[in-house]
């Protein structure tokens, strides 16, 4: 058989290491092309050049080199990166890393094929978040806003619920000034099976599965298909968003899962690491699948995305949150205190941020009084946070009367307000209503960061006190 020219075969396999092969003597091969590898029993195994030096390649088997001899192996570069198929018809489907149906239904067939790296948007033509998304957890709504077409981290620790509160999330979140459908992009990578069936059982529990699409990669799955996991969700995304105007909401989980696979390809390669032996390329990485995030002038659809991380030891310094932080627009950061107190969700009051809270909120988007109440919850909790600290010291007897009064307003801030329950959906209203009803155990006069207008409409001096 004669091959095309964009196909070239080779046979002088040099080595095997681990999941990769060297592939000696070749030609015009170009880095993230992909390779064929063909045993002599006809079974055919995916791979991707990672590396090309002068006339020697290196590719990564998605499927692992177990089993395969360098002896009449063959390797066939196509001269095309790696395509997934995209359709809307993909939504209410589970597919693997790769965007390979596992759910027993048939592949997609689509006549739209795109590359999982996707193409750079031009930043002129990008259009600035404002819309505001109501995940129904009043801790993000009323502190740490979404907004439409943000990216917002959710920095968790081990055993932390992150993956509840991503479930809730996905199944509560809505946008409440556009009547673009809206839709759920899953990508789960290098998680245990019993996380990715809670995924599967809770979206379909409510109904949201039929309008999402899930792209597992679990913890035995090769380093490489956790890598190109997050591509192939993204690039669904894109087409849905982009071409069929939806709104997508692209959750993924655990990009220290990615990290991982990253630093372990990277030091396969022989690499010279970085910070903690991650490769010194792992923030231009990390942005490459942020950045695929956003709002396109001209176009009704958007993407917005909610990576999930876990911080080795609660290292909010570590590598992958430290640089995940200057890419995003802000952080949900869970808190062990708060869980090891039973308060779900326990998103911390202080740390967390959202940069765009404030060009989402507002008249015509929340409430007029929002900008106002969530900076004087925080302000006030940030007070209750010292008060605390020197209660430990002297007691708390020693304090004042009004040092009290914050302990009071911190106890029930996060009894009533923080804490929720998993199957709670608050409106904004609601949201706004217990801030308001928090900040009522205070005097008026504490509540400086709040108009004046906004205190003689909404705020009830609590007695119960006096």
């Amino acid at each position: 058989m004669v091959l095309p020219v964009s196909e070239r075969e080779y046979m002088n396999v040099a080595g095997i290491t681990g999941p990769l092969i060297i592939v000696e003597g070749v030609k015009g091969v170009g880095y993230g092309e992909l390779v064929e590898i063909r045993t002599p029993s006809g079974e055919i195994r995916i791979g991707q050049t990672l590396e090309v030096d002068e006339d020697k390649a290196v590719v990564q088997v998605f499927e692992g080199t177990t089993g395969l001899s360098q002896r009449n192996m063959r390797t066939v570069f196509l001269g095309k990166t790696l395509e997934i198929p995209v359709h809307r018809e993909m939504l209410g489907r589970i597919f693997d890393g790769l965007g390979r149906p596992i759910d027993g239904a048939p592949q997609v067939v689509s006549e739209i094929m795109r590359d999982v790296n996707g193409l750079p948007i031009n930043p002129y033509s990008r259009e600035y978040p404002r819309d505001f998304i109501q995940t129904g957890i009043s801790a993000i709504d009323g502190m740490n806003t979404l907004i439409r077409g943000q990216k917002l981290p959710v920095f968790s620790g081990s055993g932390m619920p992150h993956n509840r509160i991503a479930a809730q999330i996905a199944r509560q979140a809505k946008i409440l000034t556009s009547e673009e459908e809206f839709t759920v992009v899953f990508a789960a990578m290098g998680v245990k099976f019993d996380v990715a069936w809670f995924f599967i059982n809770s979206l379909e529990e409510s109904g949201v599965l039929d309008n999402s699409a899930i792209f597992l990669s679990l913890a035995n799955s090769p380093s490489i298909e956790r890598i190109i996991t997050p591509r192939a969700a993204l690039t669904l995304a894109e087409h849905l968003a982009y071409d069929l105007e939806m709104h997508v909401l692209v959750i993924l989980t655990d990009m220290t899962n990615y990290c991982e696979s990253l630093r372990e390809l990277s030091s396969s390669r022989g690499e010279i690491p970085s910070r903690k032996g991650y490769p010194g390329y792992l923030y231009s990485d990390l942005a490459s699948i942020y950045e695929r995030s956003g709002r396109i002038r001209g176009r009704r659809g958007s993407i917005t995305q909610i990576p999930i991380l876990t911080m080795p030891s609660d290292d909010i310094s570590h590598p992958v949150p430290d640089l995940t932080g200057y890419i995003t627009e802000g952080q949900i950061v869970l808190e062990r205190e708060l869980f090891n107190r039973g308060i779900y969700p326990p998103i911390a009051g202080l740390p967390s941020l959202s940069r765009l809270m404030k060009d989402g909120i507002g008249e015509g988007r929340t409430r007029k009084d929002h900008a106002g109440l969530a900076a004087q919850l925080f302000a006030c909790y940030a007070k209750v946070k010292r008060i605390r600290s020197l209660a430990a010291i002297v007691g708390e007897e020693e304090l004042s009367k009004m040092d009290k009064l914050y302990l009071h307003f911190g106890r029930s801030f996060e009894e009533e307000y923080l804490s929720q329950g998993y199957d709670e959906n608050r409106d904004i209203e609601t949201t706004l209503s217990i801030g308001w009803k928090m900040l009522s155990f205070l005097p008026e006069e504490e509540l400086y960061r709040i108009s004046r207008d906004d205190i003689q409409r909404y705020y009830i001096p609590d007695k119960s006190g006096d």
